[in-house]
């Protein structure tokens, strides 16, 4: 007869599955840093990488939420998690509205830099364009008779959403809105009609080409404008995966998370199959010892549009259920090319490295936030890894369990920003680049995924994880959740719950 074990084994290879972890059999062996830590290798993360990959490469070099890349994203995660019968695994269902599409324009047959405005409709558009007067954010703005015609629009003051809706309500065809500044800029729209008027096709130019066109509609000329768009705006279903230890205390949570979509036009290894697949090889791991506290992960669909799949959890908790949350920490982006290690500054009491100053900005987390961010920044000490401060208000996410009451930290290699000379000192890589250059790009492949951070971040991960698992000290329980993000929230949010994309998820 084959032993469990070896069955497992066996099926894992048919399936191509690097790594498959047999439930845990053997009472009293508690998990420990030492023992959890030491499971994370680079060879486990580049498989779930490369799994990956594989399912952007033949899905359109994408995984973005409601797609088939990242339905079998949603598949290769639960499957693995179920197989090692060890944690209760639950898929959550919500609709999100997708909206991806590219615009192009040519006036007078001179081809222009165009940006399509989020949830702008498709159309073929061509005909004079006509100056708005001001900002265009009042009728009176407008040209009366705007029939067939393409609104030239000045950025600012009011949202590009109510001057694409003016212009149409008078006949417009079109819109083009030019920044304020001289470069170009992504605007947004109405994905719906609003009271003044339904959307039309649009697009965003630079500042510089805009008074370029204003120009030459004032000398007197007759200026003729094409814009195309290609878009699509529907509703798409997408998956929430959260998987919590059938063993553990259920009334002391610990619990992790990242999203699993990738921006639209990438196949997102870092962002975010980086922090999804370490998360996913630390419960396959953790599902060798035992636990004292329950630990749940979330990998959260639609992170990259509007953080829904997590407010769509947070939203369906009962008080009670987020009181049993003992602690958040969220893992985004931790395998960055130019990397650094950043660990999200619980209790605000250190400025980031992004420039905030004030302390307005330097929001705190609710009681136990500090001891959440030491855990993380005694590996880095032990390992001998020099980290610096990441400001919450760069994770929303973070926030959003925060506003619950509920403590928080995470750590990020972070995408968008440029890395310091003094950073560069203590990491290496290359100094006035940014940590990602591939961010949100077809780049970000494999082949962006810098495996050394990626591995030390993991353990980071893996030692929290550990630590937490088996105690809270440090961390207030049972969590006084009416206390939350202290005053500096009211500044934020001065409501006592928070939309995210039409989910209500209750402020402590």
């Amino acid at each position: 007869m084959i032993e469990i074990p070896l069955l497992l084994s066996l099926i894992a290879s048919f399936f191509g599955f690097h790594t498959l972890v047999a439930p845990n059999n053997h009472p009293g062996n508690i998990v420990t840093s030492e023992a959890l830590t030491n499971t994370i290798d680079g060879t486990n993360l580049m498989t779930h990488a490369e799994t990956l990959f594989s399912f952007a490469k033949n899905n359109g070099g994408s995984r973005a939420f409601g797609s088939q890349g990242h339905n079998e994203t949603v598949d290769y995660i639960k499957s693995r998690l179920d197989a090692t019968g060890y944690y209760d695994t639950q898929l959550q269902t919500l609709q999100e509205f997708y909206s991806h599409g590219t615009a192009s324009l040519s006036v007078d047959g001179q081809a222009y830099n165009a940006t399509w405005p989020l949830y702008s409709p498709g159309g073929h558009v061509t005909g004079p364009l006509v100056t708005v007067n001001n900002f265009g954010c009042r009728h009176r703005n407008y040209p009366e008779d705007m029939t067939g015609k393409i609104a030239l629009i000045r950025r600012g003051t009011c949202s590009a959403a109510l001057k694409v809706a003016l212009a149409r309500r008078l006949g417009a065809a079109g819109a083009i809105i030019y920044n304020n500044a001289t470069d170009s800029f992504t605007a947004v729209v109405s994905p719906t009609p609003m009271e003044k008027g339904p959307t039309i096709p649009s697009c965003g130019i630079s500042g510089s080409d805009g008074q370029k066109l204003l120009a030459e509609i004032k000398a007197g000329k007759c200026v003729i404008g094409t814009l195309n768009v290609d878009a699509i705006n529907e509703n798409r279903f997408t998956r929430n995966v959260v998987a919590t230890t059938k063993k553990g205390d259920r009334k002391n949570v610990i619990m992790v998370g990242g999203h699993t979509d990738s921006p639209i036009k990438s196949p997102g290894m870092n962002d975010n199959a980086s922090g999804s697949m370490a998360i996913l090889e630390i419960a396959l791991q953790l599902a060798r010892f035992e636990v004292k506290n329950a630990v749940r992960f979330g990998f959260w669909a639609a992170g990259e549009s509007g953080l829904a799949g997590t407010g769509y959890y947070l939203s369906s908790l009962s008080t009670d259920e987020r009181r049993d949350i003992a602690l958040y920490l969220d893992v985004d982006m931790i395998a960055s090319p130019n990397f650094g290690y950043f660990v999200y500054n619980g209790d605000g009491s250190r400025f980031n490295t992004s420039g905030f100053t004030n302390t307005q900005y330097n929001v705190s987390g609710p009681l136990g936030s500090d001891w959440t961010e030491r855990v993380f920044q005694d590996y880095y000490n032990a390992a001998g890894v020099i980290t610096a401060p990441a400001n919450l208000l760069e994770n929303t996410v973070l926030l959003l369990f925060g506003y619950c009451g509920i403590p928080i930290s995470g750590i990020v290699s972070r995408p968008r920003h440029h890395k310091r000379e003094e950073e560069f000192n203590w990491w290496g890589g290359s100094a006035g680049t940014e940590y990602d250059p591939c961010s949100r790009k077809t780049c970000d492949d494999v082949q962006n995924l810098n495996v050394t951070a990626w591995v030390t971040n993991a353990k980071a991960v893996a030692h929290a994880v550990s630590t937490f698992a088996t105690s809270l000290d440090g961390i207030p329980r049972p969590q006084n959740i009416t206390r939350g993000i202290p005053s500096r929230r009211v500044s934020v949010l001065n409501t006592d719950a928070y939309q995210v994309h039409g989910y209500q998820v209750p402020l402590a």
